[in-house]
């Protein structure tokens, strides 16, 4: 198919962040059984159930579109994933806490640079329930984002610590 559309660069971008979104919920578990502090392990269990309402967001929006969510692999959350799993085996302790929240906050700002541009164009199109939608999202995944961070701050200075 080719992209020649406003209307066909959206739903593509959101069969993209479909899949995006049902890869992560693969992948937090494995995070967040990976992860030795119960702050950042509860942070991935919230996200994973957060994750799984906006895929039904998403499921949503493709209906009022009344096209199908399916028929796209998110390659490049394909390799997000890819990286944190082989960053989860090459690290441990506080130092692999660490590298799981630089993991997760490259696919957040992945999914917020994704989710910006759909609402975008949701906008431009008229579609304002849809962009209202996509909207919930993005404000998610910006607090994700700096719920990460604030624990950021703390582990990483244990990493350090523990390093020394």
């Amino acid at each position: 198919m080719t992209v020649d559309t406003v209307e066909k660069l959206l739903v593509d971008e959101l069969k993209d962040l479909y899949s995006a979104e049902n890869q992560i919920t693969k992948a937090l578990p494995k995070m967040a059984k990976a992860a030795t502090t119960n702050e950042l392990k509860t942070a991935f269990q919230t996200h994973l159930k957060e994750t799984e309402g906006q895929i039904k967001r998403l499921d949503r929006v493709f209906e009022i579109l009344d096209k199908p969510s399916g028929g796209k692999t998110c390659k490049g959350m394909q390799g997000l994933i890819e990286e944190g799993s082989e960053t989860m085996q090459q690290t441990e302790g506080e130092v692999r806490d660490a590298a799981l929240i630089c993991a997760a906050q490259k696919v957040e700002h992945y999914e917020m640079a994704g989710y910006g541009s759909v609402r975008t164009w949701a906008q431009i199109l008229g579609q304002k329930e849809i962009a209202d939608l996509l909207q919930q999202t993005l404000d998610e995944e910006g607090q994700t984002d700096h719920k990460l961070t604030q624990l950021a701050g703390k582990i990483n200075k244990q990493a350090q610590r523990h390093a020394a």
